[in-house]
């Protein structure tokens, strides 16, 4: 369950030398994080959504600012022309960070993954609604076969349809939430395509986590628990390797275009249905599966068209340039 990331920033930098691979390593070192990160929540069992929330994200401020430093970049964190706008994107985050913990808790480590797929596709959907963007044939049907692979995974979550008690069950509420963590994900990546424009990729990631911090404290009176030892660790440890994995994904994006580190984020799938089975003794059912490789096949398929037709593109410039 990440939170929404600034890579789209990150990818119109100046890439380094060290070719594609090293883009490909840090893309899957930044998936293990951020598995690692929501293994952890999981394992707390008992605490508010809205408090892991404010771990997730306090202590994650540590080795992106330490990292900063670093760099000597520490000062461009804290350089933004629309603090309004970094407030907006922590409202959302926040929001969808909440819903993704809070499924975490409800539902297996590996269908909470899958079903968060599907904010890409919705950000397609959005992209054509709100910002007005032109959608071909082929995206509008991979994204309704991605849709359609999210609707296999919660089908059998949804008892309102099964003639049992609607929404008796605390996995039918999870996967609800699961979703609509993704539909907000998908709102907050629109706010950083809108950030990015004025903002520095270091801006965006640390006012993220500064604001959705502040945020998170206003859930305090809805009923925050006093952690044991074990879960404090578990919490500040989230933060950390969210943090860290926030640096690896911003950081591979320098090497290698995004259509050829995309493909990689679905290793989290792999990665959660392996942990859940061995920390939680998560059995992963056949409708979760069918629905993950659709709404995974799917996606894929986005990326290589996409890839097709910019390298189609730099051909078609390069025979026109004198």
């Amino acid at each position: 369950m990440t939170a929404p990331s600034a890579e789209p920033a990150a990818a119109t930098t100046k890439r380094d030398l060290g070719g594609p691979l090293r883009g490909i390593a840090l893309k899957i070192a930044s998936v293990c994080c951020f598995v690692v990160m929501a293994t952890m929540l999981k394992a707390t069992l008992t605490i508010p959504s809205g408090q892991m929330v404010f771990f997730r994200s306090f202590f994650a401020l540590l080795p992106v600012l330490g990292y900063l430093a670093w760099k000597g970049n520490l000062t461009r964190a804290f350089q933004t022309k629309r603090p309004l706008g970094h407030i907006l994107r922590g409202l959302i985050g926040v929001s969808s960070m909440s819903l993704g913990f809070f499924a975490l808790t409800r539902l297996p480590l590996p269908e909470a993954t899958a079903i968060g797929y599907a904010a890409p596709l919705i950000i397609v959907i959005l992209s054509a609604v709100l910002l007005h963007e032109r959608v071909h044939v082929f995206r509008w049907t991979t994204v309704l076969v991605g849709l359609a692979g999210v609707m296999v995974i919660l089908w059998p979550r949804l008892t309102v349809f099964s003639g049992e008690t609607p929404m008796g069950d605390a996995q039918s509420v999870g996967a609800l939430a699961s979703l609509a963590g993704a539909v907000l994900s998908a709102f907050a990546m629109l706010q950083v395509r809108t950030l990015v424009q004025t903002e520095r990729t270091e801006a965006i990631v640390t006012y993220f986590f500064i604001s959705a911090s502040v945020i998170s404290l206003f859930t305090i009176p809805f009923g925050w628990v006093w952690p044991t030892p074990e879960q404090a660790a578990l919490l500040v440890g989230a933060g950390f390797f969210g943090g860290i994995g926030q640096l690896l994904l911003t950081s591979c994006y320098r090497y290698a275009d995004m259509s050829v580190i995309a493909p990689f984020e679905y290793v989290s799938l792999i990665l959660t249905i392996i942990i859940g089975f061995v920390i939680f003794a998560d059995v992963p059912t056949a409708a979760m599966l069918v629905g993950a490789l659709i709404i995974v096949a799917s996606g894929i398929a986005v990326i290589l068209r996409e890839r097709y037709l910019g390298l189609d593109r730099a051909k078609s410039r390069q025979a026109n340039t004198p």
